[in-house]
């Protein structure tokens, strides 16, 4: 194992890390203010990765790609919200979660009607494919250093969103006490509104994202969730900070874990059975740190009691 294939680990981590905060970021922020269980919100994931891949092969644009699956992934989210969510606020979180799983079901066979069963390919731009050199002679893609700059980014501008504007203030006071919010004249139902499409909007533009390295296909969304879900318990449920430390907590240790485990079990056993047993505590890794997390902050390292 070399110094050079290491750093380049720790930035896969880094660059899964970013990919998982886009997801976690507006699951946590709808389950922080909504107090709603959301299953459906890999399906946005997934909107987005679609969206992206069609209107980039019908013109080309991977910029007008990524511009439709923030609006299809906001819009969808939008018309599930007023339509179907809407109903489910006063209801307790099994009624959720069978209808959002059954939502899951509606957009992966509407999804599977619209662009057939096979998968959906979204090519890298040329003006981020490549790789570009790194202190040390590094050569690490492009794109993945995009997606890294692209992630941080969207973060710096969802705590100034949160901690600076008026919606913001708005979001923050309705995770403490919606009631009151109300009461002094805000609008709950459009509050509520607008924090679902922005949560799916940020998922469907992490699926576009993907895309790119990853074929699109139908149900590409659940492992995420899978995964965004361990985030938010880990970060702490309805903090934006504890979504992004979380995810990129996640995605190193899922990643140094594929790549160490192997490793470092090669040394002692026969190299097919080392890569087997190490892929599969790597697979456990980041349920282990999950559970050691909640073993000494129950909520999460940022959640509120």
């Amino acid at each position: 194992m070399t110094l050079i294939l290491f750093i380049e680990q720790l930035l896969n981590g880094l660059q899964s890390g970013v990919m998982l905060f886009l997801m976690a970021a507006g699951l946590t922020l709808i389950f922080g203010v909504m107090g709603l269980i959301n299953l459906a919100h890999g399906s946005f994931y997934m909107i987005g990765a679609f969206a992206a891949a069609a209107v980039a092969a019908a013109t080309g644009s991977f910029l007008l790609a990524l511009i439709a699956s923030l609006a299809a992934a906001a819009l969808v989210g939008s018309l599930v919200e007023l339509t179907i969510i809407r109903r489910l606020y006063d209801r307790d979180h099994l009624d959720q979660v069978l209808a959002t799983f059954a939502l899951i079901l509606i957009f992966s066979e509407g999804t599977r009607w619209l662009f057939g069963s096979f998968p959906l390919f979204l090519d890298i731009p040329d003006y981020l494919s490549g790789p570009v050199t790194l202190p040390f002679g590094i050569q690490y893609p492009l794109y993945r250093l995009a997606i890294i700059g692209i992630g941080l980014l969207v973060a710096i501008g969802l705590f100034a969103l949160i901690a600076k504007t008026r919606i913001g203030i708005q979001i923050r006071a309705g995770e403490s006490d919606r009631e009151m919010i109300g009461a002094l004249g805000v609008n709950i139902s459009r509050l509520y509104t607008i924090v679902f499409a922005l949560g799916a909007a940020l998922a469907g533009f992490s699926g576009a994202l993907i895309g790119a390295i990853q074929s699109v296909q139908v149900g590409m969304g659940e492992p995420m969730l899978i995964l965004a879900f361990v985030v938010i318990v880990i970060g702490g449920i309805g903090s934006i900070k504890g979504a992004l430390v979380g995810a990129i907590l996640v995605g190193m240790t899922d990643t140094m874990g594929r790549f160490l485990l192997p490793t470092i079990f090669a040394t002692f056993m026969e190299p097919s059975t080392a890569t087997t047993i190490g892929s599969s505590l790597a697979s456990m890794s980041i349920y282990i740190l999950m559970a050691g997390v909640l073993l000494f902050k129950p909520t999460g390292l940022y959640g509120k009691a």
